[in-house]
């Protein structure tokens, strides 16, 4: 079904360049490709990374160049620390000030991987791409389709429903139909350099990040109160900007709480600074409706008159829904009570196990 599982005389011809981050899962990409006879080439992307931020770029780098030793493949680095600067970082800043929740490692992989990397994949004259990515992708004479990963709990096809379709096109995903032992099995076999390196946490390239700290460099806070519903002061939040809906930690609480009693965000009033929390998780109940803007669709079905399933957040729970067209994008109700979310999150709609689309939430309707 996939490009890859076809016999290797037929992919003598094809060119890929795969995305070597220096880890485990971008190593067995490699592996896997060149065993099915293509001509593979590494290639290291290089992004933007803050002076205050640790930096394991060289390192990480080192290593990807050590597997493409190993695996005797040509290895080049991509330079996109102007593009990630612009299109990641200052995009997700900017959406913060906003009063959004945007996913950068979402907007990583629309603007880099599948934008900067892209473009150099087809200006170099590639037959494809390809990325670590767990999820599955079809291609056929008439269309691509993507669909979820085979193992659940490293799914990331949520990751990838902002991607345009073109970019899909050429996209390959090898790791799709594994699950994470799998992977780490083929790599020992291989012996790669990378077997036993650990998966890398965090925000995309950026690493694993304190995203309060990274924007207090960045956008200028103001504390103010953690209020509960009734208006009792129970608290002190570091500046709203670096709170979500259904955070349950990251402000200061004035009382002692032996039961220790989490407390949950539910709502930012930024005309008074404060930051309303309850004890209960907040939910959205059935038929509320939200907006769904920027709204990207992959699949080469059309929306129908149909449900769909929704999630609001990576390995967030899945909600099932109703679609409809709208002037201001995609509107979805609910069609069961859900999780509440914050403006500026993604939700992305499957039909069954296939990526239908996503987009930015917006307001509750």
């Amino acid at each position: 079904m996939l490009r890859y599982s076809h016999t290797m005389s037929e992919n003598t011809a094809k060119k890929v360049c795969v995305g070597l981050s220096g880890g485990v899962d971008s190593s067995v990409t490699a592996l896997i490709l060149k065993e099915a006879g293509y001509q593979v080439t590494g290639v290291f992307i290089r992004a933007w990374r803050p002076d205050f931020v640790v930096c394991s770029e060289a390192e990480d780098r080192l290593d990807a160049m050590r597997v493409a030793a190993h695996l005797e493949i040509p290895f080049i680095t991509l330079d996109a620390q102007e593009a990630y600067r612009k299109e990641v970082v200052d995009a997700m800043i900017q959406a913060y000030k906003q009063g959004l929740t945007p996913n950068p490692d979402m907007l990583c992989n629309k603007q880099i991987k599948f934008g900067v990397f892209e473009k150099f994949r087809n200006a170099h004259g590639f037959d494809y791409l390809a990325t670590g990515h767990y999820a599955r992708i079809t291609h056929d004479s008439s269309a691509t389709r993507l669909f979820r990963g085979v193992d659940e709990g490293k799914d990331q096809s949520y990751f990838l429903a902002d991607v345009a379709r073109e970019a899909l096109t050429h996209a390959l995903f090898p790791l799709g139909a594994l699950t994470k032992s799998e992977v780490r099995v083929r790599a020992e076999r291989a012996q790669l350099p990378t077997a036993h390196k650990r998966d890398s946490q965090g925000v995309c390239f950026l690493g694993d990040v304190n995203m309060p700290e990274f924007l207090s460099h960045f956008i200028e806070s103001t504390p103010g109160n953690v209020v509960t519903p009734n208006g009792t002061v129970v608290g002190q939040h570091e500046g709203l900007t670096f709170y979500t809906i259904g955070q349950r930690h990251g402000f200061t609480r004035h009382e002692i709480n032996k039961a220790r009693t989490p407390y949950y965000v539910i709502e930012k009033d930024p005309s008074q600074n404060t930051l309303i929390v309850d004890t209960t998780h907040p939910t959205v109940s059935k038929g509320s409706a939200r907006i769904l803007t920027h709204y990207n669709h992959i699949s080469p079905t059309p929306l129908g008159n149909k449900n769909y399933s929704a999630v609001f957040r990576y390995h967030g729970a899945t909600t099932e829904v109703q679609v409809e067209p709208a002037d201001s994008g995609v509107i979805v109700t609910l069609l069961t009570d859900s999780e509440a979310t914050s403006p500026g999150q993604t939700c992305v709609l499957y039909d069954g196990e296939e990526v239908v689309g996503g987009g930015i939430i917006g307001h509750h309707e």
